[in-house]
């Protein structure tokens, strides 16, 4: 189930594709998907869709679940912004394991944080869209951190198999599970590598209100062209990350 050597040297790009999918949905330009819909119906945000299901279940008036769910797109935005910056921050070097910040409660921080943030902006894309795109992107970013713990065992021997069993792979825990090796944050290194997912929590925060979704995609793209720029001018690790050798 984990992922192949391929996938994860071209990890970036693959999640790219994800979104554009998400975002795209092009299985719902097709006539027979449409069955009796107008393609604008099919294409609609999950945004809107969820409103309007809320509201006709009774549960919420329309404006108020719009408002609720802006609301949790903006957690879980900004809880992957956080869990991605605190990850990269003490991410360390490929000749030290890292047991620090948020390595001390969950072991996968940044692919938390991604998976976190793809159900946030899973709103602002087609419902099926959504669907598949958080469905894909979950499963993809599970395969990556199973390719890494065989690596990291070998790599790092019994150290690592203590940490594994301490700290959960995924969802963490409030308290750390393992003693601090004293590494400092590179909190500067942290936010250039992460400016996207920073940028895409911003673009909710500041335009969200205005509930243009145009305005939220054109936010987002912006946030990604500059950082794959910034990912363009990172100086390179002297070694490559740990990755599958399959």
């Amino acid at each position: 189930m984990h992922a192949t050597r391929f996938e994860y040297r071209f990890r970036f790009w693959i999640e790219c594709l994800i979104y554009a999918l998400g975002f795209i949905a092009p299985w719902t330009y097709l006539p027979v998907w449409n069955s009796g819909l107008t393609t604008q119906a099919n294409n609609e945000p999950a945004w809107l869709a969820l409103s309007t299901l809320l509201f006709r279940q009774g549960w919420l008036t329309y404006n108020t679940a719009v408002m609720a769910l802006l609301i949790v797109a903006l957690i879980l935005t900004a809880l992957g912004a956080w869990f991605r910056l605190w990850g990269a921050a003490y991410s360390g070097t490929v000749t030290a394991l890292p047991t620090d910040g948020p390595y001390r409660r969950t072991r996968n921080p940044l692919h938390l944080g991604l998976m976190l943030h793809t159900i946030g902006i899973a709103i602002l894309m087609p419902p099926s869209g959504a669907i598949v795109a958080v469905v894909l992107m979950c499963f993809f970013e599970v395969r990556l951190a199973l390719a890494e713990e065989p690596l990291l065992a070998a790599r790092f021997g019994q150290s690592y198999l203590a940490y594994q069993a301490a700290v959960p792979r995924f969802l963490p825990v409030p308290t750390p599970q393992v003693a601090s090796a004293g590494e400092a944050p590179h909190w500067l290194h942290a936010a250039c590598s992460q400016i996207y997912f920073v940028g895409a929590f911003l673009t909710l925060a500041i335009l969200g209100w205005g509930f243009d979704r145009t305005v939220f995609r054109q936010g987002l793209l912006i946030s990604l062209g500059v950082a794959i720029i910034a990912r363009a001018f990172m100086p390179k690790p002297a070694q490559e990350p740990v990755t599958n050798t399959a």
